[in-house]
């Protein structure tokens, strides 16, 4: 499978102008952490950053909460440390989706980009 991606990515480059072949470059995949930086300059990168900065916050609250657990006898305070460290945990795994589902749709962007691109080389050809 990846030596027919290149020799079809060979075979676009060949057919784009330098300057369609550069922009066709900058398409590549992109590793994690690309794509994270990626989701912070985005449209929405002003809620990444902040849901960033909240789940380090957030972060550090559940781990003030499972401390407070494990340092406690009496059965009220177990149950409700547990409860708090559960509602954090939650809301961590809430922004990370968030966050992930931004990478995705930027991925998703790209591909739809080459697309394009790979159909205004073709209709070049074709004229």
């Amino acid at each position: 499978m990846s030596t027919e991606k290149n020799e079809i990515d060979k075979l676009i480059k060949e057919s784009l102008t330098s300057e369609d072949a550069k922009f066709y470059e900058e398409l590549e995949e992109q590793n994690l952490m690309a794509k994270l930086g990626q989701a912070h300059k985005g449209k929405l990168g002003w809620l990444v950053r902040l849901m960033s900065v909240l789940h380090i916050v957030i972060f550090v609250l559940f781990i003030f909460c499972t401390v407070r657990f494990f340092n406690t006898g009496d059965t009220k305070e177990l149950i409700q440390w547990a409860a708090a460290g559960f509602i954090a945990w939650g809301f961590m795994a809430m922004m990370k989706l968030f966050i992930w589902m931004q990478m995705d749709k930027n991925d998703v962007l790209r591909e739809l980009k080459r697309i394009e691109l790979q159909i205004a080389a073709l209709s070049q050809k074709v004229d």
